[in-house]
């Protein structure tokens, strides 16, 4: 997991041989996603915080920022990050947390995307080579109980069986 100082007071979050200073309200649920066995990059407790400053050098970026406050980020490897999906996704019930997590026009829908990254961007000297990275996973803050707790579910070996969907929020 990396790490840096930031805007957020952080507690260190230890699992066997991983350890870094994580932002407080996400500590309890990167030390579950550890405890799966899923690696992360980074993570955020409130984007739109983070990012306050970038509008001053950045003026177009004002409303995503403002967009993204009360919003959490998780960033994981790319295969990691789809084997979380899924994790959560069988831990619970298909109820309006698992919409919103699945289904991007959903109300307040987890924004969900695949970064690629160019290596070029870090070495002007080498040709642009193109990659699949990390797999992002930003969430609405009240999210965050229901995660962390199907995280929890998941470790202790528990699922729950797959059943219909309500997607009527979705116009399905």
């Amino acid at each position: 997991m990396t790490s840096y100082e930031g805007t957020h007071p952080t507690v260190v979050v230890e699992v066997g041989d991983l350890n870094a200073h994580i932002d407080e309200q996400l500590a309890s649920t990167i030390e579950a996603i550890w405890e799966c066995g899923f690696d992360t990059f980074t993570c955020c407790q409130d984007i739109g915080e983070s990012n306050a400053d970038w509008p001053e050098k950045l003026p177009h970026m004002a409303q995503w920022v403002e967009s993204r406050r009360g919003w959490m980020l998780i960033d994981f490897p790319v295969d990691s990050g789809l084997a979380f999906m899924s994790a959560v996704a069988n831990a619970g019930p298909r109820d309006a947390f698992y919409v919103r997590m699945t289904h991007w026009a959903a109300p307040d829908a987890w924004d969900v995307t695949v970064k690629p990254i160019d290596w070029a961007m870090h070495e002007d000297t080498v040709p642009s080579q193109f990659r699949l990275h990390l797999l992002q996973v930003s969430f609405p803050a009240y999210d965050l109980p229901e995660l962390t707790r199907r995280l929890r579910e998941h470790a202790a070996g528990r699922s729950v069986p797959p059943a219909r969907a309500d997607w009527s929020t979705v116009g399905r």
